[in-house]
């Protein structure tokens, strides 16, 4: 049994109420909490199996997961039409995404990345929020003081809410900000564009002016006389 593998026992045994789901995949080892256990089991996790550094933590959308704006095998080969006609073979909108695509369950999720230094073992944790319309966890500030800025940077970019955070703040924004840039949802160009006004003598906001388009992907097509699988 691989070291990982007797991780994974003890985790599950230590905490079989909590924990919703385990997975090693690529030599890593990742659990699902509930939310409304994530601070006991984090407390744990610190105190009695030395993940005493948190290393990152990340919000996640769902929204339309696994959807991809190409589908390569059916696009037309008719270049830049395809990266700014909507209607052009192999290219929809996210909001049009094929249903089979989206995903089940809540939609909004946060990751933590926890380092054993002691023990030489890294664990990925992940909890989900129970409401879409006002994604909610509780902050593990009190646990790893290094949580900060990350859930703040967290909060400012998916919208996601950290419940007894001492200072849930917008990060990386401007003043002002309207959304949550990394939320599947929101317009890849923006909402707003800003710019210096000469007779105002003062930086001003206004409408995006510039078109949304996506970019045409490169394709590696073989070379005359070879076939596809060369």
């Amino acid at each position: 049994m691989s070291e990982l593998e007797q991780l994974s026992e003890r985790l599950q045994a230590a905490f079989s109420e909590a924990i919703e789901k385990v997975e090693i995949a690529f030599h890593e080892l990742a659990i699902i909490v509930k939310s409304d256990q994530m601070l006991a089991t984090c407390q744990s996790l610190r105190d009695d199996f030395g993940f005493e550094q948190l290393i990152d933590v990340a919000g996640v959308d769902y929204l339309h997961y696994g959807a991809t704006e190409w589908a390569t095998d059916e696009a037309s080969s008719e270049g830049f039409s395809r990266g700014v006609k909507p209607e052009t073979a192999g290219r929809f909108t996210f909001h049009d995404a094929p249903g089979e695509y989206q995903h089940e369950g809540p939609r909004f999720a946060v990751a933590y990345q926890l380092l054993s230094i002691a023990n030489n073992q890294r664990l990925r944790v992940k909890t989900f929020c129970q409401d879409d319309d006002l994604p909610v966890v509780d902050s593990v500030v009190d646990i790893w003081s290094s949580a900060n800025w990350y859930e703040r940077e967290a909060f400012d970019l998916f919208g996601i809410v950290f419940k007894g955070h001492p200072d849930m703040r917008r990060l990386l924004t401007d003043y002002g900000f309207v959304g949550h840039p990394f939320r599947k949802d929101f317009p890849l160009v923006g909402n707003v564009e800003m710019r210096y006004d000469p007779e105002q003598k003062r930086v001003i906001y206004q409408p995006v002016s510039i078109e949304p388009r996506v970019l045409v992907p490169r394709v590696i097509r073989a070379q005359a006389g070879e076939s596809d699988d060369a």
